[in-house]
């Protein structure tokens, strides 16, 4: 009985004291390489809504900032063009309105956008994928420049729709 409590303790130090030879060697496997090229594009206004916004300086301020989004190559870029949306968006919010433009679905739309603009400054703080809440961001963006285009193409007359709201 001895013998085998002897040879167990030595195969235990033997194993134990053996040199390990895997060196464990840790990768930093995340890549701060953004691919631009899967986001959908920006949509477009069309001529009319475009030139009743070319003269708006916080809404072209926004779209050039909004521009720069797919120009960004990594995590800090991104976290740049990010905080700077906010601000430019923040600038919009308080700004004064095209007659035109000056409507709730437009300042709703302004809302989604700026919610998925903090979106996915979140989740680049928590190191969470932004690689799904980036495309969420676009097409907020893309439906609120759709909001621009369906008021100038709409030709009905506002007395008609707030009758039929009442």
């Amino acid at each position: 009985m001895h013998k085998i409590v002897v040879l167990w303790i030595f195969i235990f130090v033997l194993v134990s004291c053996k040199k390990e030879s895997k060196d464990i060697v840790q990768e930093d496997n995340t890549d701060s390489g953004l691919v631009t090229a899967k986001w959908k594009k920006k949509t477009s206004l069309n001529a009319e809504a475009q030139a009743l916004v070319e003269d708006w300086v916080e809404f072209n301020a926004l779209e050039t900032s909004f521009d720069a989004l797919y120009t960004v190559e990594n995590i800090e870029d991104l976290t740049l063009v990010l905080e700077d949306l906010i601000q430019k968006q923040k600038q919009l919010q308080d700004a004064d309105y095209p007659e035109a433009f000056d409507k709730p679905q437009v300042k709703s739309r302004q809302k989604v956008l700026k919610t998925f603009i903090l979106k996915a400054k979140g989740n680049l703080e928590y190191q969470l994928d932004i690689d799904e809440v980036v495309p969420e961001l676009i097409y907020a963006h893309n439906a609120f420049l759709n909001q621009f285009n369906v008021l100038v193409n709409n030709k009905l007359p506002d007395e008609i729709l707030e009758d039929e709201k009442n």
